[in-house]
């Protein structure tokens, strides 16, 4: 459709005396690129979005641990840390050096 598009240009500048084609080949020079990215647009062939499970993708079973680590002795699973702000009447500590 492009293809058509340059030949109005073209026909359109170098068919002379002017007359009532100059006006069709110009409209259809303009109109044709909406038809095209319509036409394009518009296919049978739609395909439906579906939700893809990850799992299905999994072949295999997950591999068992070569060895088993060695349980280490009351450590903690989750490290937790809290910030609070400063009060104003608290005291600095002379060795972090802000005070």
């Amino acid at each position: 459709m492009m293809g058509v598009r340059v030949a109005c240009f073209i026909l359109m500048v170098v068919i002379t005396p002017y007359g009532w084609y100059t006006w069709v080949l110009g409209a259809a020079a303009i109109l044709l690129p909406y038809i095209a990215v319509v036409s394009a647009n518009v296919s049978e062939n739609v395909r439906r979005t579906v939700r893809e499970d990850p799992e299905r993708a999994l072949t295999a079973a997950p591999a068992e641990p070569a060895s088993a680590p060695e349980p280490r002795a009351a450590a903690p699973t989750v490290i937790r840390l809290e910030e609070t702000r400063p009060s104003d009447d608290a005291t600095t500590d002379p060795a972090d050096g802000r005070g």
